[in-house]
């Protein structure tokens, strides 16, 4: 699916190849004014289809005449009568009516001046506007607004719609045509996947409009904090649960969003109403961080009791160990026994200052005979890609439904794993007959620059994996596998920042490194944790600046 980018209607192509995708695919889950739309954007001729690209591919759904010069439409036989065509086939209003808000939109503070007179200097283009909104300012064309400005508004109709479309074909809103672009210049490559015609995102209407729901909920939350909460749709969306289940955990990821949001509001009551509705993890941890807060001890105390005996993942239990000790302390209950700290390593380095402490730990502990490394979460995430190479990408119903995928699309859900297992206990397979140095090079010799969630191609390069397959034993990196494995989401953060190597020996280890005033994080402490439970080399290095000799 390469066009070349020599060609000035690149764009064009790359649109029609997504409507042409979702009509092909998708067409059970289009309704009769979808259709029809697809129909229209088939048929038009190519000046005004190479416009409508332009329109859809832009920020919002208005614009000015004056903004859309593009030669290579112009230069188009009837390159000319593209907006009369668009217009004429009911795809763009020539005339919009345009609200105070989209006026500003639109134009600059010195056009604006023509029309409501010089603003203060002080004030800025959206202060003037809330200035002036206190009024009542009926919507007008762009015309209406500033007869002496010779332009005129466009708005591009069933905005709506195009986003649908280009969520049923990506399965997300975060990507857009862009990748298209990347892609043909080379700059994102993706791993071609196989994938038949029923491998989709999304496999009913309902699934599409539950997504988009959340989507917009979110926005509106974003823009208008707990207030938003408050609309007929903020309240039925509380109350919703979706079919699907990984839409469901977006719906999940909004609720807790929401709470946290009346909580910094001061609306606590109604932030522990929320945070009680949500399974997402966290949710349990501020809901009882909340509870101490406003002095309901004892409900805090059965909720983190309760969580600690089946926590929904290891941050969660790190957390609950913590908080559940301080609230027995509080009421006077018998203590919890806590788990010893784990017996890690630490030195202590004096070194110049310089702008990175990272670096200068490194050039001070590392030789000719004992490189270090500065690799932080790059180098295990990695071995562990390219290891499992196989498995990440394995074309499973749901994973990979178009070409521009970085990663599966399920990556982060909580079945990954286990939908997997056969697949990855095959790869892990080749650290026990002894292959996995050969494959894992091998894999990086063939995937070199392909985008992978495990592998940042520009912080590794092939003497350095080598150099780590000499080093770290076949069970220290099936360890490593299987915490990654464990938790996707939070485990590929947290890494040392530093490895050592020792290649007479074939041995290696971690380095933590903190400067002055810094402390170890959470999802590190929960890393040092593991090591020390299997013996994994790791030390934590507090660096200190020293003044330069004179």
């Amino acid at each position: 699916m390469s066009h070349p980018l020599e060609d000035p209607l690149y764009y064009l192509d790359n649109f029609r190849t997504l409507t042409q995708w979702v009509a092909q695919r998708y067409d059970d889950l289009l309704d009769a004014r979808e259709r029809a739309l697809l129909h229209q954007i088939h048929a038009l001729p190519e000046c005004a289809a190479a416009l409508l690209a332009r329109l859809v591919m832009r920020k919002g759904s208005l614009f000015r005449r004056s903004s859309l010069g593009y030669a290579e439409i112009e230069a188009l036989d009837n390159g000319a009568a593209a907006l009369s065509l668009l217009s004429d086939a009911g795809l763009i209003d020539l005339s919009p009516q345009l609200p105070l808000e989209a006026l500003f939109s639109l134009l600059k503070k010195a056009e604006l001046a023509q029309i409501f007179g010089p603003s203060a200097k002080s004030l800025r283009k959206q202060q003037w506007y809330e200035a002036l909104a206190a009024q009542d300012w009926p919507p007008r064309t762009l015309h209406e607004w500033a007869p002496k400005l010779d332009d005129c508004g466009i708005e591009l109709l069933f905005a709506d719609v195009y986003e649908r479309l280009r969520l049923m074909f990506f399965g997300n809103l975060r990507q857009d045509f862009s990748d298209f672009v990347l892609a043909d210049l080379g700059i994102f490559c993706f791993e071609q996947v196989t994938f038949d015609a029923q491998s989709r995102g999304f496999h009913c209407r309902q699934d599409i409009d539950d997504y988009l729901r959340i989507h917009h909920q979110r926005e509106a939350l974003e823009r208008h904090g707990g207030a938003a909460l408050d609309s007929e749709e903020g309240l039925a969306l509380i109350a919703y649960q979706c079919a699907n289940p990984w839409i469901e955990q977006r719906r999940q990821r909004w609720l807790l969003k929401a709470a946290d949001s009346v909580r910094k509001e001061g609306e606590s009551e109604r932030s522990l109403s929320l945070y009680s509705l949500c399974i997402e993890a966290g949710a349990r941890v501020k809901q009882v961080r909340l509870l101490e807060k406003v002095g309901r001890l004892e409900q805090a105390w059965e909720i983190a009791s309760d969580a600690l005996q089946a926590p929904r993942d290891s941050e969660e239990e790190q957390h609950m160990g913590r908080i559940l000790p301080r609230l027995e302390r509080k009421l006077g209950k018998p203590k919890t026994a806590s788990p010893a700290a784990a017996p890690t390593e630490h030195f202590y380095l004096q070194v110049e200052r310089a702008s990175s402490v990272e670096m200068a730990a490194a050039d001070a502990i590392g030789s000719e005979q004992s490189p270090v490394f500065y690799v932080e979460n790059a180098l295990i995430n990695a071995l562990f890609g390219l290891l499992c190479w196989e498995a990440i990408f394995a074309p499973l119903s749901g994973a990979f439904f178009h070409p521009f995928h970085r990663g599966p699309a399920d990556l982060l859900r909580s079945d990954f794993v286990e939908r997997r297992r056969e697949v990855f206990e095959r790869c892990l397979g080749y650290l026990d007959d002894g292959s996995y140095q050969q494959r894992i090079v091998e894999c990086f010799r063939r995937k070199q620059g392909i985008q992978s969630p495990f592998v940042a191609w520009g912080w590794i390069d092939e003497p350095l994996i080598t150099l780590a397959l000499r080093c770290i034993p076949a069970q220290h990196l099936r360890y490593w596998c299987e915490w990654l494995m464990r938790d996707i989401k939070r485990n590929r953060a947290g890494f040392a920042d530093l490895i050592q190597f020792y290649p007479e020996q074939q041995r290696y280890r971690m380095i933590e490194v903190k400067g002055p005033g810094d402390r170890l994080q959470d999802n590190q402490k929960r890393m040092i944790a593991f090591c020390h439970a299997h013996d994994l080399p790791i030390a934590v290095c507090w660096v200190s600046w020293c003044e330069a000799l004179a």
